[in-house]
């Protein structure tokens, strides 16, 4: 390269740049701005501060001027920018007042989570503390101090999720009835909501993994006609004008055993994929606590009774809401919960 071409060059890297930074939009980011100007001029700027050793010793003075001219004259080019830039932000630039401000979405309770909550407030008033406990649970608290024998079907691997060792993933919050009978005397009047997990098919009424509630009340005279006025009253709290029924049931750790149903409001009780044909929506099974489970706990089943139920708060907010498939609920889609923005 000669002396004339490397100030040719210099001069088209210039301007090269100028054109960049003239164009560029006085809004726009300052490492966007430099990011396209290094592409357009880097790779030439490089090699030709390589060439500058290459050119004859006579030359090297007037080029290594020409060279020291250019990075000036960029530097003043990338300053003139961001002092426009600076006054336009100033000025507010392409900034519409009358334009409406962007809708900000707000976020809302998932629909469960609201009937969660009514629920605890609905017992909460009828005088239940609400206990927690590990979803991670031991085959004992689980199944044997409710009274399973050890050749229930619902404690086969195909029907339950076993983890490494010897914890499993929850069936059913009743562990927690177990752990807070261990911990505290009688009377207890506990409610008891957290996941549960199952090796369901998900189809419009079940799911694998579920919110369930369970309530516990255990004291001396208990009986099932305190279990029947209590559900009664939740239900008329929380249903309004619904029909209801209990019917005859079994469960290892109850007994006597009823699930309660409430008539399809998706239907109106004509039968509907929700509730399966029949125009009633199962809501919780319920009983009188074994005195299996209550001995099993610590407590002396002679002198104390006591009731308990479970419900699954999805299949009730398909009845609030009236949602057709349960699998709505775990869709996470936005345009379908922000119906429920309250």
């Amino acid at each position: 390269m000669t002396l004339d071409e490397f100030q040719s060059e210099a001069q088209e890297i210039g301007d090269a740049a100028r054109q960049v930074l003239e164009s560029a939009d006085p809004v726009e980011r300052l490492d966007v701005v430099k990011g396209r100007l290094n592409a357009a001029i880097a790779e030439r700027l490089t090699a030709l501060q390589r060439a500058l050793g290459k050119l004859p010793h006579e030359d090297r003075r007037s080029a290594g001027q020409g060279f020291n001219a250019l990075k000036n004259r960029l530097d003043e080019q990338l300053g003139d920018f961001e002092r426009r830039q600076a006054a336009a932000k100033g000025a507010g630039e392409r900034v519409d007042l009358t334009m409406p401000a962007r809708e900000a979405w707000r976020g809302a309770r998932h629909p469960v989570t609201l009937v969660v909550d009514e629920i605890v407030g609905i017992f909460r008033e009828l005088g239940f503390t609400v206990a927690l406990g590990p979803e991670a649970e031991l085959p004992w608290y689980n199944f044997g101090a409710l009274n399973f024998p050890p050749d229930h079907p619902a404690m086969e691997m195909h029907d339950t999720l076993y983890l490494e060792g010897e914890a499993l993933l929850r069936t059913h919050t009743s562990p927690v009835q177990v752990r807070t009978l261990q911990r505290y005397e009688p009377p207890v009047r506990v409610l008891i909501p957290g996941n549960v997990y199952r090796r369901d098919f998900f189809d419009p009424s079940h799911a694998p993994a579920f919110m369930q509630i369970e309530g516990l009340a255990v004291d001396e005279g208990i009986s099932f006609v305190d279990l029947k006025a209590t559900l009664s009253e939740f239900a008329r709290r929380f249903f309004g004008t619904a029909v209801t029924r209990f019917r005859p049931s079994f469960f290892p750790f109850t007994e006597p055993s009823a699930e309660m149903d409430v008539q399809c409001q998706l239907c109106g009780g004509a039968g509907c994929a929700g509730c399966k044909g029949t125009g009633w929506m199962e809501i919780l099974g319920s009983g009188m606590v074994h005195p299996a489970v209550l001995e099993a706990a610590g407590v002396d089943s002679e002198r104390y009774t006591g009731w308990a139920f479970g419900m699954g708060p999805a299949r009730i907010a398909m009845q609030r809401f009236g949602l057709p498939d349960i699998r709505l609920l775990y869709d996470s889609d936005v345009a379908f919960l922000e119906q429920f923005v309250r």
